[in-house]
């Protein structure tokens, strides 16, 4: 498995708390992209960005990582060209879509599985659904219930503008709340850090930000490799999107997404520590 160094993810994690990512092309000059959204999604945006300057050069792209949920509100109120997203828009999202005049357009931009992980401490080596159901809505509370140290567990979690937190609500809690004491945190990086820090510590981060800062989980004796994340063997498996506005759909935004989804783009998700569609 490919693993993220702690270093370039804690630049991404300090940048994303400036607001603006990351952006290419000149200024005042040629056309502009804005991207929002996810924060999941961010590590492919980045590295795409980066190399679609060198042979766009008359195109500034901008993107924000303030999650999910806020890309696709922007895409709805018109403020951004492209919305990332870690899961799939809702009905309700759909709905005032349609209302508003948005003509939405989904594309998938590769996968990702959602994956546990703890202290590099922690003995603990696989866990079962059930058991992180009962770890996030407070039935499980001590390691020792799972075979490991007689300490309390302490619960990261995502906030819910998270689309990460979303899937990870609908396919583990089964749309259940996530326990009260859980600390919730603004990013995948923000997870990594906060789990590094406490050995007591579960939390749940996408594939690309896996790191060796932390440990990861094996989830009902899968492990989350590339290709059981592909063939969705993987329990927590989803993938990645980008949505825009089909009456607004610039040029621009259209070749920057027909980017990513071709032959090179393709590799710098694999690059990015995601699963490319092909």
């Amino acid at each position: 498995m490919k693993l993220k160094s702690l270093t370039k993810l804690m630049i991404a994690v300090m940048a994303l708390s400036l607001g603006v990512f990351f952006a290419c092309g000149k200024a005042g000059k040629g056309e502009k992209v804005v991207v929002k959204g996810s924060t999941t999604v961010l590590p492919i945006t980045q590295k795409a960005i980066e190399a679609y300057a060198k042979v766009k050069k008359d195109v500034s792209i901008s993107v924000d990582g303030s999650g999910s949920g806020n890309g696709i509100k922007a895409l709805l109120d018109g403020t951004t060209d492209i919305a990332q997203a870690s899961r799939a828009m809702k009905d309700k999202e759909f709905k005032k879509a349609k209302e508003t005049g948005v003509e939405v357009k989904e594309i998938v931009v590769a996968y990702d599985m959602i994956v546990p992980v703890v202290h590099p401490s922690n003995g603990i080596t696989n866990i079962t659904m059930d058991q992180l159901l009962g770890i996030y809505e407070g039935k499980i509370k001590n390691w020792k219930e799972l075979g490991g140290k007689d300490e309390n567990i302490v619960v990261m979690s995502r906030d819910t503008s998270s689309g990460t937190y979303e899937f990870w609500n609908e396919a583990v809690l089964k749309k259940k709340d996530v326990r009260k004491d859980a600390l919730l945190q603004a990013s995948n990086g923000a997870v990594v850090s906060a789990v590094a820090g406490n050995p007591k510590s579960i939390g749940y981060i996408g594939f690309g930000y896996l790191n060796e800062s932390v440990k990861v989980l094996q989830v009902n004796g899968i492990e989350p490799t590339i290709e059981n994340g592909k063939i969705k063997k993987y329990p927590v498996s989803r993938e990645l999107y980008m949505y825009a506005n089909e009456k607004k759909f610039s040029d621009a935004a259209k070749g920057f997404i027909d980017f990513i989804l071709g032959d090179e783009g393709q590799k710098l998700v694999k690059e990015a520590g995601f699963i490319p569609l092909k």
